[in-house]
Parts: structure tokens; C-alpha cells; sequence
């Protein structure tokens, strides 16, 4: 509600975006007149819906080498794409559906992790690695993609996301701990990774292992883990390297099936489309 003397329809940015509402999201309803005073009602603009996914989509963080990436065109072309597909529609069917039942309810984790680690690989004999790594490859399989389709998705559906990559956001959290600025870069930085509704995060476990990285990571994982608040991942390491990677007990949280809830994490190995072409 505003007074006609104090109204100003172009003090939002963006203002010839909508030429309903010229930017500020609001379009006029009616007036009234109390005590004199002529009111101006104002009602939500049709674009205002539409701005707010925008605005979700943008904090997001989604990599810019995903911002195509759709349910709808994940290719399917192995047995095991048809399964990761398959998972991931059955996923977001059962996710909660707004974000008031999803604070009552909380949700699972959901991850797609290797069935032979990368770190397992690296220890193996030269001889023996290119054949292993060749029949239990988990690189290129379309991990990453279904989950940014899937983020997209519960964006649209009105809850926030936060996309992460593992090694630059560890350095990233590192690097603010160090700042001289009484942590609030750092405390920033985590409140965030802490209260958005889900946290997707890419390739977990690669970066390089640190007493304080584990501690991190016990942190972010075991905190969601309590307010049940889900974690989307995937990773290149097995279920026993990426203990190695981030630690045993952050591991367990991440990976825990719960008796009253389907189980959404599931080993991965296929063919690399990247060097198919």
C-alpha cells in the first residue's frame, strides 16, 4: 500500500523489463480515500513469479557448462543411464512438495558414487588400472548433468539451491577461514551451505584431504544431516575411498539408509562420453 504522493515506479533496476509493472513487480489495483488521503493499492505483477525463479536460478550458482542441462535431454543410452534416470524422476517424485513440508518432513540424500574409486585406482598396479578403470569407469556417465537437471527443477518448484564443486569450493572455504576479517566471510560462506533447502554438490571428495577439509566436511554434512535437509551428489571415489576423502564419520551421515525412507545413492560405471566424442 502506498500514498500517491510517495510513489516512485522507477526506482527498481530493471524497470523496462515488464512493461506492466515497468521493473518493480507490482501493478495498480485500485484506490481509496481515508481521512483525506488518497491511497494507492498495488498487486503482485504477473512477472513477479517468474523474476523470483530467476533470482533462485542465479543464487544457485549453477556452472555455466550445465545451464542446458535437462531432464529431457539426458541421453539414455546404456542400461545403466536408464537406471540413473529412472532413480532420479523417482527421486524428485518423492521429494517433498513445497518447502514448508520439507521443513516438517526433511528429505534423503541423493548421490551417484563410483563402484570403483579413483583413489582405489591410483594404488592399483600399471597393468592392472587401464583394464579396471576401463571396466569400471565412472567418469563421463552423465552424473552431473541429471543433478543440475534436477536442481533446476526443484528451483523451479520454489526451493532454494546451492551448486558446489568440490575442489574450489573446499579452497574457497579454506582461503576465507584465513581472511583477516573475524570470520565473516567464512561464516557467511557456511550459513549458506548450511540453511539452503538443497545442497547439490559435484564431485565430492577430490579435493585434497586436510584435518581442517574433514572438519568441514563433518560440519556441513553432519548439520544437514540433523535437520534432515538433503544433499545431492555425486562422486568419483567408492564408498569406502570417499571415507578416505572426507572422512569416516561425515561419510556415514552422507550415506546412511534410513529404515523408514527409499535409499537414493547408487554405484555408477559406464561408458566415458567425453572420449567417445
Amino acid at each position: 500500500m502506498n500514498s500517491t504522493d510517495n510513489s516512485n515506479e522507477t526506482s527498481k533496476p530493471g524497470v523496462d523489463k515488464c512493461p506492466l509493472c515497468r521493473g518493480t513487480e507490482f501493478v495498480f489495483s485500485h484506490y481509496e480515500e481515508k481521512n483525506g488521503i488518497k491511497y494507492e493499492y498495488e498487486k503482485p505483477c504477473s512477472c513477479r513469479e517468474k523474476n523470483a525463479w530467476a533470482r533462485r536460478f542465479k543464487n544457485a550458482l549453477i556452472p555455466e557448462e550445465f545451464k542446458n542441462a535437462k531432464l529431457d535431454n539426458y541421453e539414455q543410452k546404456t542400461k545403466m543411464q536408464q537406471a540413473m534416470y529412472a532413480l532420479t524422476m523417482e527421486y524428485l517424485k518423492s521429494f517433498p512438495k513445497n518447502r514448508k513440508q520439507l521443513d516438517e518432513d526433511g528429505a534423503p540424500n541423493f548421490g551417484f558414487i563410483a563402484t570403483i574409486g579413483e583413489q582405489r585406482l591410483r594404488q592399483l598396479p600399471a597393468d592392472q588400472r587401464t583394464e579396471i578403470k576401463y571396466k569400471h569407469n565412472n567418469f563421463g556417465i552423465g552424473k552431473t548433468h541429471l543433478q543440475i537437471a534436477v536442481a533446476k527443477q526443484l528451483i523451479k518448484n520454489g526451493f532454494s539451491v546451492l551448486v558446489v564443486s568440490d575442489v574450489s569450493f573446499m579452497d574457497e572455504m579454506m582461503n576465507a577461514k584465513r581472511m583477516s576479517d573475524e570470520g565473516e566471510m567464512y561464516n557467511s560462506m557456511l550459513n549458506t551451505a548450511l540453511s539452503v533447502d538443497v545442497l547439490v554438490w559435484d564431485d565430492i571428495g577430490k579435493a585434497k584431504p586436510t584435518e581442517a577439509k574433514e572438519g568441514l566436511y563433518y560440519n556441513i554434512i553432519n548439520e544437514r544431516y540433523k535437520k534432515r535437509k538433503p544433499i545431492i551428489f555425486n562422486s568419483n571415489e567408492d564408498k569406502s575411498t570417499l571415507a578416505d576423502r572426507i572422512g569416516y564419520a561425515a561419510n556415514s551421515r552422507l550415506l546412511e539408509k534410513r529404515e523408514d525412507e527409499q535409499y537414493y545413492v547408487v554405484d555408477t560405471e559406464g561408458v566415458d562420453y567425453r572420449l567417445k566424442g
